[in-house]
């Protein structure tokens, strides 16, 4: 870095601030190492901050993922129960989907009990069992301390389960996330851990249970990485990852048993890779799922708001809103009943093409409907089934029009889209519709699509659907992740060299007179103490300024002002350590001492030094330049000399000219080119001919001068 220069009047480095001098002020030397000489401080700096302590967390966070997947299979058989139950009549486990009842107007009664049921367990159990996980299991990480309450681990799940069972238009996935973040919360308060560590154990537990129920233990990782984990550290990756592993090891077993479907949950017929015409399909179904999740988010928002609104003016508690809204689900479940449940049968109807046109245009009003309203009632349940049942109906309907692909790969490219559209997680969206079908021949058109579908959200959306919930209770989630600029910069980049020192045996009384003296030291804070060259303590502007309006007592000499046992600093660590030594010491600048000789004072760094690395970082978002400028030749014209000229080339090493015609770079465009004011150049601009072998350089120079 380069050091101030000296000025008059300011001593050499060693004597500044000695009895005598003319002024107390200090130009610091600035023989830190070059950057090819790293000190032992730089060489321990890694690209990840991982110990070998974070692996204690793996122990748990397998038994966390065990405990998490077992308990996915026991809601998933809650739900089968409720819905045998109520629907058919019959005592039974398995899944079923409401839609082949026979009840007839009598099943509008069903959700309408199951919303009661929601509602006064709220009531009187928790109110935070309202909902669908995953914007709650946000929440409690970013402001509760990865701290979720017990008893949610058993509220949670039986509402869920009742809600779903009851033909509510959810998935189980929502319900899981929470319940299984529930447990690995609980289990991590038995321990002496922090709130980050706590927090990989929560999102360990959810993710074993979005394996445990879909067989999609990447894709779950990714939710936890783009959703829940809020960073991208192996800390929290490598336990998340080995509870997923392990949940999806355990669900293996139990489909080898015949407990479970075995994996791929939704086969799809065999294709061909897709062609170009296909991958411009893909595109423009992503563009109509990035529409459909702005369409779904607002309607889910403007069903909450219209609750509000409307029991508001006609009070009613809100734990009879579940009840209204799973009226207007058993009455979207008479128009069209496949709407219902957690609609898996209706996924593998739409990707193996056995639903018209018209009848997705159906399932997907009245699916929109029902769980929108359903959702905005404040009832139990999970988002991403509705998302890939309706997702897919966007798929359904446009297959008819595009071409390079069959109807089941578009109904797959829209579950994925809409996915991505509506989670802003593009990355999920792609693995997860891969890992629930294993079509590996989609993953390029799924990733056109999710990436198309992410576009059109951000674009229209400020929030996504999960948080937008978050807000609304009062709290901001930024979803953009780089690497801190604090991270990337020294100490000695951004340090101050040019500072006031005081030396110690200088008598208080004359503190006055050194601050006068050194006018251009306004904004400086903290003045170091030196004795002997030596740096002893420090004192803060706020001490001198009550020494000087005498509002403390009169010490004798300013090291009776400093102190002694200071935060410091060292050139060879990131300004991000120094960041976190200034919150954990609460204070605003810090002297940068050498790490090898404490006394030898090198330079102070304070907060807004700090913010010079942010303003790098602006600078790299804001500034924007042109680095490769293409030149094009002037027209031919006439130089000073009256002679034709021409542009000319760049010449090799030997002074010979490239072969071809070839456009020249790193240079403005020649002014002949340009039309000037109120005039229009006789030819347009063109590329850079071969040279005129009878053109004098001089006159070469004196065209460039005028030009």
């Amino acid at each position: 870095m380069d050091n101030a220069s000296h000025m008059p009047g300011v001593p050499q480095p060693g004597t500044a601030g000695r009895a005598g001098d003319e002024s107390p002020t200090r130009d610091l030397p600035g023989d830190l190492p070059p950057g090819g000489n790293l000190s032992t401080s730089e060489r321990e700096l890694g690209d990840f901050t991982m110990g070998l302590e974070a692996l204690r967390l793996l122990p748990l966070a397998l038994a966390i993922g065990a405990i998490a997947s077992l308990i996915a299979l026991i809601l998933l058989d809650m739900i089968g129960f409720f819905t045998n139950l109520l629907y058919y009549g019959r005592l039974d486990l398995h899944l079923s989907s409401p839609a082949a009842n026979r009840l007839g107007p009598l099943a509008v009664a069903t959700p309408v009990a199951g919303g009661l049921a929601v509602g006064l367990m709220a009531r009187y159990g928790s109110e935070r069992i309202r909902g669908h996980g995953i914007p709650e299991a946000m929440e409690t990480i970013l402001v509760g301390g990865s701290k979720v309450e017990p008893r949610l681990a058993i509220l949670k799940p039986i509402p869920s389960a009742i809600s779903i069972g009851t033909g509510g238009p959810f998935g189980a996935e929502g319900p899981i996330i929470l319940t299984g973040g529930a447990f690995g919360s609980l289990v991590g308060l038995f321990f002496e851990l922090s709130a980050a560590e706590r927090k990989t154990l929560l999102v360990a537990g959810a993710a074993a249970g979005m394996t445990a129920v879909f067989a999609t233990p990447i894709a779950a990782t990714l939710l936890a990485v783009e959703l829940l984990l809020f960073e991208w550290k192996p800390r929290s990756l490598i336990p998340v990852g080995a509870s997923s592993a392990l949940a999806a090891a355990i669900r293996i077993f139990f489909s080898d048993l015949s407990l479970v479907t075995p994996a791929p949950l939704f086969p799809v017929p065999a294709h061909q890779i897709l062609g170009s015409a296909g991958l411009l399909s893909a595109l423009a179904v992503g563009i109509a799922c990035g529409l459909a999740a702005w369409l779904l988010t607002v309607c889910v928002y403007g069903a909450e708001d219209a609750f509000r609104a409307v029991f508001r003016r006609f009070p009613l508690h809100w734990m009879w809103w579940p009840a209204v809204g799973g009226l207007v689900v058993g009455i979207g479940g008479l128009v069209d009943p496949r709407a219902l449940g957690v609609g898996y049968d209706s996924i593998r109807a739409e990707l193996a093409g056995q639903i018209l046109p018209a009848g997705l245009i159906t399932l997907f009003v009245v699916k929109l409907a029902t769980w929108s309203i359903a959702l905005g009632s404040g009832t139990s349940g999970g988002i991403l089934a509705p998302l890939l049942l309706m997702g897919g109906a966007v798929g359904g309907l446009m297959a008819p029009v595009l071409p390079g692909g069959s109807e089941a790969i578009w109904c797959l490219v829209g579950m994925s889209g809409a996915l991505a559209g509506v989670t802003r997680s593009p990355f999920t969206g792609v693995i997860f519709a891969f890992e629930l079908t294993h079509d590996q021949n989609a993953l390029l058109p799924l990733l056109i699509a999710c990436t198309a579908a992410d576009a059109i959200s951000v674009l229209a959306l400020r929030r996504s659907i999960l948080t937008e919930k978050v807000a609304r209770r009062g709290f901001h989630v930024m979803r953009e992740y780089q690497v801190d600029p604090l991270e990337a910069l020294f100490v000695r980049d951004v340090m101050t060299t040019r500072l006031l020192t005081f030396a110690a045996d200088r008598p208080a009384a004359e503190l006055e007179t050194l601050l006068g003296a050194a006018g251009g030291y306004r904004g400086q804070r903290l003045y170091p103490v030196v004795d002997d060259g030596r740096l002893v303590g420090v004192v803060s502007r706020t001490e001198v300024l009550w020494a000087i309006a005498g509002e403390r007592p009169a010490p004798r000499t300013i090291a009776d002002l400093a102190i002694r046992r200071m935060t410091v600093a060292y050139p060879d660590e990131t300004l991000r350590r120094v960041a976190d030594r200034m919150a954990a010491a609460c204070v605003g600048m810090m002297p940068v001492v050498d790490r090898a000789d404490p006394g030898r004072l090198l330079g102070l760094v304070s907060q807004f030094e700090l913010l010079r690395a942010r303003t790098r970082l602006l600078e790299e978002e804001r500034h924007r330049e042109r680095v490769i400028r293409v030149r094009l030749a002037p027209p031919i014209g006439r130089s000073r000399s009256g002679r034709p000229t021409r542009a000319k080339l760049p010449t090799g090493p030997s002074g010979a000219h490239p072969r071809g015609v070839r456009s020249s770079v790193g240079a403005a465009p020649a002014a002949g080119g340009i039309p000037a004011a109120g005039g229009i150049p006789a030819a347009g601009p063109r590329l850079g001919l071969a040279e005129d072998p009878g053109e004098d350089p001089g006159e070469d120079e004196a065209d460039a001068a005028e030009a």
